[in-house]
């Protein structure tokens, strides 16, 4: 069964965060994503540029409308999400429990319902 791990926390202003600080997170994130794929269940990770870097797109009335930024403003903002493959919600959490988000910031663990493979939809298992 597909979980996403998806990783939300407060978006630090430039240069507030300690350099240091951030090498530790990244390395720390570059173990988690190591012991995810060594534990063959991880499917795919993305870490998102700051919510400054967004688009958002949407049509109303017929008409394309496109604005910088997020479309809800929010305290805390999508930060990444990790994609995996276990048996359970039980081995999903145990994995959300170790990735080093969790200390700053909050990971919703939530189940695919159906992806798209093959040129179909598929209910997900």
């Amino acid at each position: 069964m597909r979980y996403f791990l998806i990783l939300n926390n407060e978006e630090p202003n430039e240069g507030e965060l300690d350099p240091e600080m951030v090498k530790s997170f990244q390395a720390a994130f570059a173990r988690y994503a190591e012991a995810l794929s060594e534990a063959d269940v991880l499917v795919a990770a993305e870490i998102l540029q700051p919510t400054s870097a967004s688009t958002t797109v949407t049509c109303r009335g017929g008409a394309m409308q496109v604005q910088d930024g997020p479309f809800a403003d929010t305290k805390e903002k999508l930060a990444g999400i990790f994609v995996l493959d276990v048996a359970d919600l039980d081995a999903a959490l145990a994995w959300a429990e170790k990735c080093p988000g969790v200390q700053y910031g909050v990971i919703e663990v939530r189940p695919s319902a159906v992806r798209f493979t093959g040129g179909q939809w598929q209910q997900s298992v």
